[in-house]
């Protein structure tokens, strides 16, 4: 399935190098060491201080470039692990394709993004469902990551009702000499045992194995939208329209529902949840969001169910932007806590808001990411785009946030400048270490030269999973049945 477009920049080789100059005699140089280390210092400060002035360049991009796009190759979700080192995703056809980073890049001055396929594995089936004749997909909804505690790495992944925990190891060593087993592996006539061997270990080559350690399943009613690993480690939550619950991740056959918003009569149902994330420090602490625009705060010390929140996030309705449409554009598709635990991130239809967790009243940052599209809610209702459910994400620091849009486009506003570009993840940019070119879209009136007319979006190219490397300013966007990689250039 996966095709790897991998461009790296490299021009010229040590042996071409060696050719133009002596390297021992400049490698030795203490002014060429003082130089290297100048420069790393530079780079470490440089990610230190911040994303002002970040130049962003085309690392990677993973996938077939065929027109034909099949419906199960389509990337549904996508997610780095807690040291970046590697990045999971997740299609509609219930496949887990893991990318490790090339150890190589990550010694280069400056560092280089570079990743390449480390595994692949079914992680979903389609099933059915027949007490109630539906079809369950095998799309992959979500993958979490747990934080790594042994030489295995360890991750959660579910579709619309089952979460499987899945382990991925290395082998590279196999055992030969077996007393009752032949090397294929059948079974050996006792009577054909006349001595006693001792088996013997030998390399082989470096094989990754993905097998599930766990499988949690029958405990949502309708569709699972979020799973979230809890700063324990031991237990998580998965949350679907109406219900949230908590699980031990070595106990596979009960869990306990934290959260139940569904109403004794199904016609007073007025909201469901969208998005669900435990706190990343504190563990009795988790937040969700809603189809009208809230976020609600929940202390599981306080009560067992968490029906009663504890703080409630939601900015008072502009009267003036009342419409229609305002129900629906008001509905967080996505909420994120920052990695301080101190902010969080809500994505809704129209824009992006920070929250300060200690401030409910009204967000203390807004930033519009499409607001040219506010004219165009009637034709965007019509083909269903205005039902897309945009994902967000924090950047390592917590000091800027990235989300998609249409015609895949992605936004990255910048909070401590206050600046923000629109880039544009296409196969136009698929060349070594090309700069991404800011783009702009023109709303209405006479158009420059560099802008995109409105109305020449396409609506059916659109960034709904982004990802942000933990520690540096790599970023991954899903396109499709693509994944780009792009990082910062210094």
């Amino acid at each position: 399935m996966w095709r790897s477009y991998s461009f790296s920049g490299k021009t010229s080789t040590g042996a071409n190098r060696a050719s133009t100059r002596k390297p021992w005699i400049f490698v030795r140089s203490p002014a060429y060491r003082g130089y290297r280390r100048t420069r790393m210092l530079l780079y470490e400060l440089r990610k230190f201080i911040g994303n002002g002035d970040i130049q962003w360049s085309f690392s990677q991009v993973k996938g077939t470039l065929e027109d034909d796009v099949t419906e199960a190759d389509i990337i549904s979700c996508v997610e780095f692990n807690h040291d970046g080192d590697l990045l999971a995703t997740g299609d509609k056809g219930g496949r887990v394709v893991i990318f490790q980073r090339d150890a190589l890049s990550k010694t280069m001055i400056p560092r280089r993004g570079e990743y390449n396929v480390y595994s692949t594995f079914q992680s979903h089936e389609p099933e059915f469902d027949y007490l109630k004749s539906l079809e369950i997909e095998e799309k992959i909804n979500k993958i979490r990551w747990l934080k790594r505690k042994n030489p295995a790495h360890f991750l959660l992944s579910t579709n619309d009702k089952t979460i499987k925990l899945w382990k991925v190891s290395e082998r590279d060593k196999r055992v030969e000499g077996y007393n009752t087993k032949e090397e294929n592996g059948s079974i050996r006539d006792p009577s054909c045992i006349t001595a006693l061997r001792v088996p013997t270990i030998k390399p082989m080559e470096l094989m990754v194995e993905a097998s599930p350690r766990r499988i949690f399943a029958n405990a949502h009613t309708y569709h699972i939208n979020s799973i979230s690993v809890n700063s324990d480690q031991e237990t998580y939550l998965s949350a679907d329209d109406l219900r949230i619950n908590l699980w031990h991740l070595e106990i596979t056959d009960q869990s306990f529902n934290i959260v139940d918003i569904k109403p004794t009569n199904m016609e007073e149902l007025t909201e469901v949840i969208t998005a669900a994330e435990f706190h990343p420090v504190e563990c009795n602490l988790l937040v969700y969001s809603s189809s009208k625009g809230t976020i609600r705060l929940c202390d599981m010390r306080s009560a067992a169910l968490c029906d009663r929140h504890s703080k409630l996030f939601e900015e008072p309705e502009d009267a003036s932007n009342r419409s229609f449409f305002s129900e629906i554009i008001s509905s967080i598709s996505d909420v994120k806590l920052s990695n301080s635990g101190r902010y969080m991130i809500s994505r809704d239809y129209l824009s992006v808001k920070v929250w300060d967790l200690h401030m409910e009243t009204k967000p203390i940052e807004s930033y519009p990411v499409h607001e040219y599209l506010r004219t165009k809610l009637c034709s965007l209702y019509e083909n269903d785009c205005i039902f897309d459910k945009f994902e967000c994400c924090w950047s390592g620091n917590d000091s800027a946030i990235m989300t998609g849009s249409y015609n895949n486009f992605f936004r990255v506003f910048d909070r401590s400048t206050k600046r923000d570009v629109t880039l544009e993840a296409s196969r136009d940019v698929a060349k070594p270490k090309t700069l991404l070119k800011p783009r702009k879209v023109c709303a209405g009136g006479k158009r420059k030269k560099d802008e995109i007319s409105v109305d020449c979006l396409d609506f059916n190219k659109k960034i709904l999973h982004t990802a942000w490397h933990p520690h540096e300013n790599i970023v991954a966007v899903a396109a499709t049945n693509n994944l780009f990689l792009f990082q910062d250039k210094l």
